[in-house]
C-alpha cells in the first residue's frame, strides 16, 4: 500500500495482487488497479496472467505474524519464485524483493523465525540464480512509525529498525536506478535522506 501510493504519485502505473477480495477498496484508493491472485495457491501461469503487461514486479508479500513453518516456504519462498517465474513469462525485466536481514546466513533451528528465514534465503537465491534485473532489499525490524525519509543503506549486514514508510521510499528509488540491478541492500534507518544514502551504496 505505501508502495503504491509513492509509485502512483510518481506517475506509474501498479496493480496490486490481493488474495481477499474485501481488500480491494484500499488497493483501489492507493491508486493501484486491485487484482485478485493468490501467489500462495495460484500457479506461476496464473501469476503471469494477472501481471500481463507489467514491466516490474516487486514482491513484498508474506505470510505474516502468526503463521507457522509451512506457510513461511509456500509463501516467503515459493510465492516469491512463482512471481518470478511469471515476469520472465510476461517479459517484465525488473524485480525487487523483500527479504529480510539475517538472510544471508540463516539459522538450522525448526522454530518459526529461523524457517522464515530460510524461506527468504532460498527465495533470495532463486532470484539471485535467475536472469532479471533484480534488486534484493534486506531490512531490519520493520516499525509502524512515520517515515523520517532518513536512512542508512550498506551492501554489507547489520542490525537495526526502519518504518514501512523509509522501506517503500527505498523500494520506489530503486525501482527505476539501472544501478540496483543484481545488487543486495541492507537498509535501517539512519541520518542521510534516501535519495543521497541510494547514491553512496550503489557508487
Amino acid at each position: 500500500m505505501r508502495l503504491s501510493r509513492l509509485l502512483v504519485a510518481r506517475g506509474d502505473e501498479v496493480i496490486g495482487l490481493i488474495r481477499n477480495p474485501d481488500h480491494a477498496g484500499d488497493v483501489s484508493g492507493a491508486g493501484a488497479s486491485p487484482v485478485v491472485c493468490d501467489l500462495e495457491q495460484a500457479a506461476a501461469e496464473e501469476i503471469a496472467r494477472a501481471i500481463e503487461g507489467a514491466d516490474a514486479a516487486v514482491f513484498a508479500a508474506g505470510a505474516g505474524p502468526g503463521s507457522g513453518t509451512g506457510r513461511k516456504f509456500s509463501m516467503d519462498r515459493d510465492g516469491a519464485i512463482k512471481l518470478l517465474e511469471a515476469t520472465r513469462t510476461v517479459g517484465a525485466e525488473r524485480y525487487e524483493i523483500v527479504s529480510s536481514i539475517g538472510a544471508e546466513d540463516p539459522p538450522d533451528g525448526d522454530d518459526v523465525f529461523s524457517s522464515y528465514l530460510r524461506a527468504k534465503a532460498e527465495a533470495d537465491e532463486a532470484v539471485r540464480q535467475s536472469d532479471r534485473e533484480w534488486t534484493i532489499v534486506r531490512p531490519g525490524s520493520l516499525s509502524d512509525d512515520p517515515g523520517m525519509g532518513r536512512v542508512r543503506i550498506d551492501s554489507d549486514p547489520f542490525h537495526g529498525s526502519v518504518s514501512r514508510d523509509d522501506v517503500a521510499a527505498v523500494l520506489a528509488a530503486l525501482l527505476h536506478d539501472p544501478r540496483a540491478a543484481r545488487r543486495i541492500l541492507y537498509v535501517n534507518g539512519g541520518e542521510v535522506p534516501v535519495e543521497q544514502a541510494l547514491d553512496r551504496a550503489l557508487a
